[in-house]
């Protein structure tokens, strides 16, 4: 009987990691939508111009964060010596992610008309409440996580530092450029105001999933390592807190690495084509 409990425990606790790639599946269908309304317009030539200066920004911005990455490599060597060759992986990955953040977090402006008087879209025109809100619950889990491994002395001061500031350093870039997204005027000119569309749902969801990245693969790992130590202990009863981190930590892994992939697809700047109208 507490194997099959221990079983439907494990189920259970995988459910939201399944839900949460559901849910960026199914935000794919609002990327489709915000790239076909460009292709029925023809936008102004300062809709034009702010598209080519965002895609340039945005490379700009990402090469730094690859050049973070590689320089948080350099730091994991002089600190871990020879443990570093297990963490130059995660430390690109951190500064190309971060990079992606910072990248729509500092975009600039469109140049374009404002309407007069201003309107602003609402929250949901532009990314899901559900993913908004995992994103923060996850980054809250996992700070959590890192804080009471940390305490439990699991983790080195380095290691607890870089669990705990990441997540939160980049969620709070994000939580910037989702509300310069917010709070940014609708261009006056109806031929601009879908590709005003496409780069708020961009950039609302490029910080969503990246944000989502750093926080999972920690918590994950975290939930994984901390099962694994207490599956170890010898009980006389059924022990289920095990069986729950270890479920938790594959769903957090899974999960991360299914919002990663989505992440890709979205990293391609937003671009002109009349091949609707030419068709």
């Amino acid at each position: 009987m507490g194997r099959l409990i221990a079983v439907v425990l494990f189920i259970a606790v995988l459910v939201p990691g399944v839900l949460l790639a559901r849910a960026w599946a199914l935000a794919a269908g609002r990327r489709a939508v915000a790239s076909a309304a460009i292709e029925f317009t023809t936008p102004t030539p300062e809709g034009v111009a702010t598209l080519q200066r965002q895609a340039q920004h945005g490379r700009r911005v990402r090469r730094l964060g690859l050049l973070l990455g590689l320089v948080a490599i350099g730091a994991s060597i002089a600190v871990f010596a020879e443990a570093s060759v297990f963490l130059w992986l995660p430390a690109l990955i951190v500064g190309l992610l971060v990079g992606v953040v910072l990248a729509e977090a500092t975009r600039p402006r469109p140049r374009w008309r404002l309407a007069e008087p201003a309107r602003r879209p609402r929250r949901s025109e532009q990314i899901s409440l559900w993913l908004l809100w995992a994103m923060r619950a996850v980054v809250v889990a996992a700070a959590a996580a890192a804080v009471v491994t940390w305490q439990q002395g699991d983790l080195r001061d380095a290691v607890g530092w870089t669990a705990l500031a990441v997540p939160l350093a980049t969620w709070l870039l994000a939580e910037v450029a989702l509300l310069r997204a917010l709070t940014r005027p609708l261009p006056a000119d109806g031929a601009d105001v879908p590709v005003d569309e496409a780069l708020r749902t961009w950039t609302a969801h490029l910080v969503t999933a990246a944000t989502s990245v750093l926080a999972l693969l920690p918590l994950g790992t975290l939930l994984l390592v901390g099962g694994i130590d207490l599956g170890d202990r010898v009980t006389a009863n059924v022990d289920l807190l095990p069986v729950a981190l270890v479920a938790g930590g594959f769903a957090g892994l899974a999960a991360g690495l299914a919002v990663a992939g989505f992440l890709l697809t979205w990293l391609r700047p937003v671009r002109v084509s009349e091949r609707a109208l030419a068709g």
